[in-house]
């Protein structure tokens, strides 16, 4: 007894002998908040006011000895930050209090702590921020605890400088808590004076059990550990307590929904946590530890990090195919999910690919492809996709090859599927049939798709068309006696021969363009032949007499040369002469054979030189010339 009241009291030397020194947080585990003051939350910036200080609420902007209670410093006093939030962690709608120091010094907070435990180290810490803009005076902060009235942790900020809107600090000290410990009061004081300046915010005051330093893991490697659904297994939770603790007794729980509970019978550094069917979920450990006589007051623990199982669901993979494919082609293997693949299949097919391809599929390829698939937590499910492959269509024609004559048909025939299409569909009876008749008009190169319903196979069959043999003696011919002509023919036709008849008078009778020299008229005959058709054609070659036209005659009534006479131009339908003199005076004009008898109008023309012109046909040019007229 003596030897307890001996560790009291110099417990409480101790306590009273470092109020003075700097304050210092906890450097080992804290426990749950025995209180927490973050001031609430809300809809609107403004805040409740607290029944905490004696400072007067203001639902706005506070002057010296007012405070307020916000989530934003937005639109408040101009020499203030404007973009000052509450402290408090991932709570945008919380409220902070924002105090506008009093003229004189004095308490601006106070509040009770309760059910604080005897004998424990707790850790107090609060966040504060001056939030002036520019310089001015400078908040001073001290803390004080006290147990039933009497001071046992004090401490001060010293002036807290003028930083940045995000500038909040953390204030705190760690103070063991007597024997007898009642009724504990925080007490917050300004000082130094309002006025110039001394405006702070303050938010998220806390209480927490302060205790030995506590290292955790699970296997002894890691804070987290994975398994899949349905999966079996068995973890060691293990902790390291440091000194500290006269008499530490521990506790391992686990965290249901908000709340920590007690795991029955672990009340050892270690344990071991089984899965059996594990189901997918979240499972959260720690260790507390505690003084003997405080273990099972929540306010007296101090709690390890906290430990993390995670049963992960499996993959729900979806196996899939581009569809049957004929033998040569390529197959494309899906999977709908997942980070890690592996395919397997015939053929010893193997893939790490999610979507894979098969190429140049045979009918071996066909079967049962299974894809292992893993998640993002290192879970696995397996799924299947049937592969099917036909076979390729063995198609035949009946030709590969025809040579046909113009206007002639010719019998198309395929087989070995169980539909048809040939192309192009040009003088074919019927392009979906298996045995079309083919007339086309020109060369051309039938190709039938030969298909099963799935797959299919291409065969040619060319048709040649030969083009009929077609004969052209060209236009009739007129010539003079003496002179050649030239016979325009022309043959058409693929393959053909030709040849002129009669051959008599022609240079070459083997040429489309002989020459021909007949004395008297004549129609010659060409023949252009193929080994589909013979063609004929005729040509008329008109031969006109020598033109000879006398020079003089002399028309005195002897009997001898009493004429002028063109004797050639009788064999023209409708010959023009024309006479005139050397004035150029018509003296005679003959449309048909007449001959001229040296008279016009009747009466004899004198001896002389007369002029002419001598019109036969289109074919021959217009003669001139001079006859000489004497009696």
């Amino acid at each position: 007894m003596k030897q307890t009241l001996r560790r009291y009291i110099l417990a409480l030397i101790l306590i009273f002998s470092i109020s003075e020194i700097n304050a210092q947080v906890c450097t080992g585990t804290l426990g749950d908040p025995v209180i927490n003051i973050d001031f609430g939350r809300g809809s609107s910036n403004i805040g409740p006011q607290i029944a905490e200080t004696n400072y007067f609420y203001v639902a706005g902007n506070p002057n010296d000895g007012q405070y307020t209670v916000v989530q934003s410093s937005a639109g408040l006093n101009p020499g203030w930050h404007q973009s000052i939030v509450n402290h408090t962690p991932n709570d945008p709608t919380g409220f902070m209090m924002l105090v506008n120091a009093d003229y004189n010094k004095g308490i601006f907070y106070q509040t009770t702590i309760n059910n604080l435990c005897p004998n424990t180290t707790y850790e107090f810490a609060a966040w504060v921020i001056n939030i002036l803009r520019g310089t001015g005076i400078k908040p001073n902060i001290k803390f004080t605890i006290e147990n039933n009235g009497i001071v046992i942790k004090e401490f001060s900020t010293g002036d807290i400088a003028e930083g940045s809107a995000t500038n909040w600090i953390k204030y705190g000290t760690i103070f063991t808590t007597p024997s007898n410990v009642g009724v504990i009061n925080l007490k917050i004081t300004n000082e130094n004076p309002g006025g110039n300046g001394n405006d702070l915010a303050l938010d998220d005051i806390t209480f927490r059990a302060c205790g030995p330093v506590i290292t955790s893991s699970i296997n002894n490697n890691s804070a987290n550990a994975n398994l899949c659904v349905g999966e079996n297994a068995s973890y060691n939770l293990a902790a390291n307590v440091s000194a500290g603790y006269n008499d530490p007794v521990y506790q391992w729980q686990k965290l249901n929904g908000t709340i920590w509970t007690d795991i029955s019978g672990a009340n050892a550094t270690q344990t071991t946590i089984s899965f059996t069917n594990a189901i997918v979920g979240t499972y959260k450990y720690r260790l507390s530890v505690a003084e003997r006589p405080n273990i099972n007051s929540p306010n007296c623990r101090t709690s390890s990090a906290i430990l993390t199982i995670n049963v992960n669901d499996k993959p729900s993979p979806v196996a899939s195919n581009s569809g049957a494919a004929c033998v040569g082609k390529n197959i494309q293997l899906n999977v709908n999910q997942g980070v890690s693949f592996s395919w397997t299949g015939p053929n010893g097919f193997t893939s790490t690919a999610q979507n894979p391809i098969i190429p140049n599929v045979s009918l071996n390829s066909a079967g049962i492809y299974t894809v292992t698939v893993l998640n993002a937590s290192g879970c696995s499910n397996t799924s299947q996709t049937q592969v099917q492959v036909l076979p390729l269509v063995i198609a035949n024609t009946n030709i590969t090859a025809a040579t046909i004559c113009e206007n002639e048909t010719v019998d198309l025939e395929a087989s070995g599927g169980s539909s048809y299409t040939w192309l192009p569909i040009d003088g074919l009876s019927n392009p979906n049939i298996a045995n079309p008749i083919a007339s086309p008009k020109q060369t051309t190169t039938y190709k039938v798709s030969v298909s099963n319903g799935t797959c299919s196979v291409t065969k040619d069959i060319t048709i040649t068309v030969l083009k009929s043999a077609s004969a052209n003696a060209g236009e009739d011919k007129k010539m003079l006696f003496g002179q050649s002509v030239t016979l325009n023919g022309n043959a058409m036709g693929d393959n053909v021969t030709y040849l002129w008849s009669p051959a008599t008078y022609l240079d070459d009778p083997t040429k489309l363009n002989p020459i021909a020299t007949p004395p008297n008229d004549i129609t010659y005959t060409l023949t252009v032949q193929s080994n589909c058709n013979v063609s004929t054609d005729e040509v008329f070659v008109k031969v006109y007499p020598k033109i000879e036209i006398p020079s003089a005659f002399t028309p005195n009534g002897d009997g001898i040369n009493d004429s002028w006479n063109i004797p050639s131009i009788a064999s023209f339908p409708n010959p023009k002469l024309k006479v005139v003199n050397r004035n150029g005076q018509l003296v005679f004009q003959s449309t048909n054979t007449q001959p001229w008898d040296g008279k016009s109008n009747g009466k004899n023309l004198p001896t002389g030189v007369y002029y002419y012109t001598l019109y036969l046909n289109e074919d021959f040019k217009t003669y001139s010339g001079w006859v000489l007229l004497t009696r």
